[in-house]
């Protein structure tokens, strides 16, 4: 489980460095056009449309956001996940679920990325996830976004990193490992507002 978090966590870590580079370069001005994601087909959910908007304002998700999937029994503080205590000193902490520096915040109207370990009271239920399991979002001001799985993903290869991309409109993006080895793929899970 661990060498396979390290080589996700370093191809996410390269991905979002790539990323937040791009975001840097640009102008800052509201006209410019957003980073989107490459279409790979036409089904692709993972692939934001023409018509994305600007790239939303990248800061931590702060203190009392959490997420619940009833169904599934997952219910987790969130936490910003930390690049250097997760991949370099691999000393990711259990009993949350982490938001991805540089993703949006449960709703901003993007892509918001969050995993947490696949063990038991984590996400290790979420491998039974279906569409229609309802997942809420409870915000620090006491606000329950509501959303509904739309996809479930049980063999992301780990190289992919265009799951953690800015998209055109709200939706969560929720993953997990399925093994312990570094070529294991990833679950992921999409849910999208109710």
């Amino acid at each position: 489980m661990r060498r396979w978090f390290v080589a996700f966590a370093g191809v996410l870590v390269l991905a979002l460095g790539v990323a937040l580079l791009a975001m840097e370069e640009r102008p800052r001005a509201e006209a410019v056009a957003p980073l989107v994601m490459p279409t790979a087909g036409a089904t692709a959910s993972n692939a934001a449309d023409s018509s994305a908007s600007p790239v939303p304002t990248v800061r931590p998700i702060g203190d009392g956001y959490r997420i619940q999937i009833p169904r599934l029994a997952i219910d987790l503080p969130i936490a910003e996940g930390d690049v250097e205590r997760d991949v370099v000193v691999q000393q990711t902490p259990e009993s949350f679920a982490f938001h991805l520096p540089g993703t949006a915040i449960p709703g901003m109207g993007s892509n918001t990325y969050i995993y947490a370990h696949a063990r038991r009271g984590m996400f290790l239920t979420l491998w039974s996830a279906r569409a229609g399991d309802q997942v809420v979002i409870s915000t620090p001001d006491g606000v329950a976004l509501k959303y509904v799985v739309a996809e479930v993903h049980p063999r992301v290869p780990p190289e992919d990193t265009s799951w953690i991309l800015p998209t055109s409109s709200e939706r969560l993006t929720l993953q997990t490992s399925t093994g312990p080895n570094r070529d294991d793929p990833r679950f992921v899970v999409i849910a999208v507002p109710a």
